[in-house]
């Protein structure tokens, strides 16, 4: 299944270009009182949804996706987990550039491990990118993202396909200078995830997944999962050694070679081969905006 929220936190089917309203199969969900959970109730119960969502489906009120707002398929992420200079290219890209590594230590992922982005920088595609701190240089990076599905702890790389919900494209924007990288990258909007999720019967080998991201229609990277230096079995193991994963975190696998500097106006388009596609418009930050 391709799963999406859209409008007014509505749940979707996608098929083909058309979007299925099946939000009445949120109706199984649990209700939850204070403290709430660090769980993301759909993804948490993905399977009875999916059930309903089928008995729904003869009925469901079918809408084109042209006409409506794609949110994050995932609300409530418990945690946003990202590798760093994941890719050997990338490494050597960041290492080589001043501008990317402002005097910091760029280290491989094998030593410096993994880091968190803070929850409240996830928007869905239609949300767009709002440029913060203007002065300074503001960088695309195309990721693939798998969405966890079940709770575990350290979890062997053998068996880390069953604890995965699903796959989404994600763009994880980052603005360049001396701070750590998850201050960087934690601005408001800086993890766009989208455009909806594609659940594991639809990507039949995540090890072998072209992905790409133009500017203004301009290519800047483009990869293939293949060349990931830790594989999505193994960012697995290492995330759950250190964190306890809850249905709903997301891991951001990385991004290849090709970031570059983007501006208020341009088109990012991000592309993972089976997943799906988003287009995020690009707009300077204003006082107030909302995330």
């Amino acid at each position: 299944m391709l799963l999406c929220r859209f409008d007014a936190d509505r749940l979707g089917l996608v098929e083909g270009d058309r979007v299925r309203d099946v939000t009445p199969a949120l109706a199984v969900l649990p209700a939850h009182t204070y403290p709430l959970p660090p769980f993301d109730p759909l993804i948490a119960n993905l399977d009875v949804v999916r059930r309903c969502i089928r008995d729904l489906l003869p009925g469901a009120p079918s809408l084109h996706l042209k006409d409506v707002s794609l949110l994050s398929p995932v609300a409530s992420p418990g945690k946003i987990i990202a590798a760093p200079v994941n890719y050997l290219k990338h490494l050597d890209e960041a290492r080589s550039d001043a501008q990317i590594h402002h005097r910091n230590q760029v280290g491989e992922i094998q030593r410096v491990g993994l880091f968190l982005k803070a929850t409240s920088s996830l928007v869905g595609p239609a949300a767009g990118v709002a440029l913060k701190h203007p002065d300074r240089r503001n960088d695309h990076e195309a990721e693939v993202v798998v969405v966890i599905g079940r709770r575990g702890r350290d979890i062997p790389a053998a068996r880390a396909h069953e604890y995965i919900a699903g796959y989404c494209v994600g763009l994880d924007m980052t603005t360049r200078g001396p701070e750590e990288r998850s201050l960087r990258k934690s601005i408001d909007t800086y993890s766009v995830l989208g455009p909806w999720m594609a659940t594991p019967d639809e990507v039949p080998d995540p090890a072998n997944l072209d992905f790409w991201l133009t500017v203004n229609g301009q290519p800047r990277q483009r990869a293939n999962t293949r060349d990931l230096v830790l594989g999505i079995p193994e960012l697995i193991e290492l995330a759950s050694s250190f964190y306890t994963l809850h249905p709903g975190d997301l891991l951001f696998t990385g991004t290849p070679e090709g970031v570059g500097p983007v501006e208020a106006g341009d088109v990012i388009g991000v592309e993972v081969a089976g997943v799906g596609r988003m287009t995020v418009a690009v707009r300077q930050a204003q006082a107030g905006d909302p995330a």
